[in-house]
């Protein structure tokens, strides 16, 4: 049956012809709308969960070619358990019962377990997309030296119950913190549209506190005699073209992150919002990419004497930007969104280097890029958000941006959601991880450790990287298996055009 005959059988019979013309008119113009909301969320959740390929390449392209495999299936299991963590527990906590009409709050969401009573699952699978991405944060932070067993229950418990209580606190109307809330937090609440606080900033407290207790890889900045060494070894990734492509897909999805938050496309001005959003996206990453290596071009001239181009703080500097720009990107006018990343990318820098004088070993300089950059994101939207864009995102908070005529109160607000972010983080996983280092679940020995875990762990033979089979490894892939790479990606971007197209045509 066509949409119009479903609603056509909907109309009153006893009705005049102009009214039963008018109500079918209705019926298909919400049947439109419901059928654009839907897909604009299907797309922007297929792009957000692509960002789990683009953690995997990263991941994989900073590790040693020894443990490459170990360091893709957890990527994997990210995935995984937080598929099954949200859908049983996670959801639920995070988002059961929740009624905008509804001034009451609570601590955390108490129905629609396993689903149970959930008429939107495809906001189910949005949200799911953004508790796996805060888990992923973790993945390279703890990379060449955690055991397999640790990283699952890790998974599982943060996307289905740690994440969820945050996301509640925020996101949900019935959170504390809320700015949907009928009563928001001195009458403004935490603005963090797309999560620079409530996805990054919780992954990257749990990574900080992870590689803390799990320690640096062997011979990082200790000798095998437990002396500290003057200068830290470096660790190189195996692949640069790996790290770089990461890194586009990261940025790629950042657009079904970042623009998908706005949930659908049939309300009022939701257009011009989410036309901001992916604007200022990309203003801040490439203003943070050119900062981050332009800083550290600055910084090696003047420490040695000549300077160098750094592909890896470039990139880092560019994912820096997009954290950052996550929270703010709906109510900050494009220069803010460029200041934003220029700060940003000079933010990293120094939070790199503070992790290295400290001694503690983030193998793909996680914490930097989404702790320290989730923390200064939300800090900026109490900094930049102007007046206007306030108006079209969140029409009932009463304050702005200081730099923008504010009183402080949005800005007091976004402290108050870090401390509450960091502190609950802290609470629950610092003991968690304690337990599995306790349990002796937490590192890998250090004969796995130094033989790598890919051949610990999943039995490559270690001729693939120290004998005959070292050459067909740099040679790369046969022809014919290059081919079919080439053809897949042919498919998939004919396929992500159409999709465009088609989400065009339906508007």
């Amino acid at each position: 049956m066509s949409v119009y005959e479903s609603c056509h059988a909907l109309v009153d019979p006893s009705a005049s012809e102009l009214d039963q013309l008018a109500s079918t008119l209705r019926c298909i113009g919400q049947s439109n709308a419901n059928s654009i909301d839907v897909f604009f969320l299907i797309y922007a959740s297929s792009l957000v969960f692509f960002m789990q390929a683009g953690f995997a390449m990263l991941c994989a392209g900073c590790v040693q070619l020894k443990n490459v495999q170990n360091s893709m299936l957890k990527n994997l299991l990210d995935a995984c358990g937080a598929a099954l963590g949200f859908y049983s527990i996670g959801y639920a906590f995070a988002y059961g019962g929740s009624d905008f009409e509804n001034p009451q709050k609570t601590f955390i969401g108490t129905s629609n377990f396993f689903l149970i009573g959930v008429d939107n699952l495809m906001f189910w699978l949005f949200q799911f997309a953004f508790a796996a991405s805060s888990a992923t944060i973790v993945a390279g932070t703890l990379a060449e030296r955690c055991q397999m067993a640790a990283y699952l229950c890790y998974s599982m418990t943060l996307t289905g119950f740690v994440y969820p209580v945050v996301a509640h606190s925020i996101w949900s109307p019935q959170g504390f913190l809320s700015a949907d809330s009928v009563n928001p937090l001195w009458g403004v609440g935490v603005i963090d549209f797309a999560g620079s606080a409530v996805v990054h900033l919780t992954g990257g407290t749990t990574a900080i506190i992870a590689t803390y207790l799990l320690g640096p890889r062997r011979g990082r900045f200790y000798d095998h005699r437990g002396q500290p060494l003057e200068i830290p070894k470096e660790f190189p990734g195996h692949s640069a073209a790996l790290q770089m492509l990461g890194t586009f897909i990261l940025w790629f999805g950042w657009y079904g992150f970042n623009t998908g938050s706005a949930l659908n496309l049939s309300a009022p001005n939701k257009d011009e919002i989410v036309s901001l959003v992916a604007v200022n996206t990309t203003l801040a990453a490439a203003s943070a990419c050119v900062s981050a290596m332009a800083t550290n071009y600055v910084f090696e001239d003047r420490k040695v004497g000549e300077g160098t181009f750094s592909l890896s703080h470039a990139m880092n500097g560019c994912l820096s930007g997009l954290v950052s720009i996550t929270g703010a990107c709906a109510v900050v006018d494009p220069w803010s969104a460029v200041v934003i990343g220029f700060v940003a990318g000079i933010l990293y820098l120094v939070s790199s280097q503070t992790l290295i004088q400290i001694r503690i070993d983030d193998a793909v300089d996680a914490v930097p890029v989404h702790m320290a950059n989730g923390v200064f994101g939300t800090i900026a939207t109490g900094l930049f958000a102007s007046e206007r864009r306030m108006a079209l995102a969140y029409p009932h908070a009463n304050d702005v941006g200081i730099f923008m005529g504010g009183n402080g109160t949005l800005l007091a607000c976004q402290c108050c959601g870090i401390l509450f972010v960091v502190g609950w983080v802290t609470s629950l996983m610092f003991p968690f991880f304690m337990f599995l280092n306790y349990l002796g679940w937490l590192r890998a020995s250090a004969s796995d450790e130094v033989e790598g875990l890919d051949v610990s762990y999943h039995v490559v033979p270690p001729s693939r990287y120290l004998g005959t089979d070292v050459e067909d490894e740099v040679k790369g892939p046969p022809e014919h298996v290059l081919r079919v790479l080439n053809f897949a990606s042919f498919v998939c971007i004919i396929t992500v055009y159409y999709a465009f197209v088609g989400l065009l045509n339906i508007a």
